[in-house]
């Protein structure tokens, strides 16, 4: 089996490069990483960075021609996403409209929905973010409370989010909220943050600033025409959504990239020689490499337009593994590089503290496995 590059897929990564060597600015390293790429500075950059890579063809290349795109195969927009990831990430909260709002607006949305987001998410100019954890409804998001009454034409909305990255500067929010007395019966509307009775308010953590906010929800008033899908039935979207987050991100790559860094610290210290710290290292590789290929079948699968199955759920467990080891490894061997001592370092290990959490934990994973891989009964 060839698990090599084609030439046209070679000369598109390169073509990505080149954008990214052309476009970046020269303090972007200092300034705008060491920021976090959910800071004001990083979003506003990004409205810029997404409309100039929109005009080389490089935003959304796996597209639809008719939604702006050039109707490439998804392993462009994977080739994207590594070489974004590794360099920080200039696409800033906008990687999520690509990966997985798009398409789940081009499955699910209405024609009308369709016409009014679609074309806005090619241009680069618009940006996102997506409320569905609560301070109870996280890991277990059938938990949500947030609440939409329907009112003849409109639903009311009342309640809050949380870890809702992006928020500050988002133009719309793709928002999860309960519509009947089931478990599930939860519903789906694109909410402008612009909307009147929404308020933000950030708070510090570990991880860096833009990351963490709260979003309040207080008599909302969203036109029925903004739901997607029916009344009730968002879990199918919810699912699917899902489905693009848990490989959208490449940890492998930007991971391995991380681990050069390290190993070149290790190097310039004279401490490389060590075979305990070697063999860790090498560890790492086959762990990374391993999710690598994992991401890699689910990206395969999607080309071959095949069902969904838990393969992206194991390349996320696979992913998530290999980035907590890198972690433990730079903070076991080069704890200095922490609290600002590595730029880039420091900036992986920050921008990784909530992965494991984030897109649901490796437990749930794990579960979703045992129950629709193996057929597992629930306990």
């Amino acid at each position: 089996m060839e698990f090599g590059w084609t030439p046209k897929q070679n000369e598109y990564r390169q073509r990505v490069r080149t954008a990214l060597d052309e476009l970046l600015p020269d303090n972007w390293d200092e300034f705008y990483v060491k920021r976090s790429y959910a800071s004001d500075e990083a979003m506003e950059f990004s409205r810029w960075f997404c409309a100039e890579l929109a005009k080389r063809g490089l935003l959304v290349p796996h597209w639809p021609t008719e939604y702006g795109g050039n109707a490439g195969e998804d392993w462009e927009h994977f080739i994207l996403g590594e070489e974004m990831k590794a360099a920080g990430e200039p696409r800033g909260g906008q990687y999520m409209n690509i990966n997985w709002i798009g398409p789940v607006l081009m499955k699910y949305g209405t024609e009308e929905q369709k016409r009014e987001h679609l074309g806005g998410i090619a241009s680069g100019k618009v940006i996102w973010c997506q409320g569905f954890s609560e301070p109870n409804a996280g890991t277990d998001l059938a938990a949500l409370k947030t609440k939409a009454e329907r009112r003849d034409d409109h639903y009311i909305v009342n309640g809050g989010k949380i870890w809702t990255s992006y928020a500050r500067k988002a133009d719309w929010c793709i928002l999860l909220v309960r519509t009947g007395s089931e478990r599930k019966d939860i519903t789906v509307l694109l909410v402008p943050m612009n909307s009147p009775g929404i308020r933000v308010a950030s708070y510090s953590g570990l991880v860096k600033d833009g990351h963490l906010n709260e979003v309040f929800f207080e008599d909302v008033r969203v036109p029925v025409g903004a739901r997607v899908g029916e009344e009730n039935r968002g879990w199918e979207i919810i699912t699917h959504a899902l489905s693009y987050e848990r490989v959208g991100v490449p940890r492998y790559h930007v991971g391995l990239e991380a681990l050069d860094m390290m190993v070149e610290k290790l190097q310039s210290e004279g401490r490389w020689d060590d075979a305990v710290i070697q063999t860790l290292a090498g560890e790492l590789v086959a762990k990374f490499e391993a999710a690598r290929l994992l991401t890699y079948r689910v990206v395969d699968q999607r080309v071959k337009r095949q069902p969904p199955n838990t393969d992206a759920n194991l390349s996320r467990i696979c992913s998530l593994e290999a980035v907590q080891d890198l972690m433990d490894f730079i903070a076991q061997f080069a704890p200095d590089a922490l609290a600002g001592g590595h730029l880039l370092l420091d900036d992986y290990y920050r921008i990784n503290t909530p992965a494991g959490i984030t897109g649901g934990t490796n437990e749930i994973q794990l579960d979703l496995v045992a129950q629709r891989g193996l057929g597992l009964p629930r306990k």
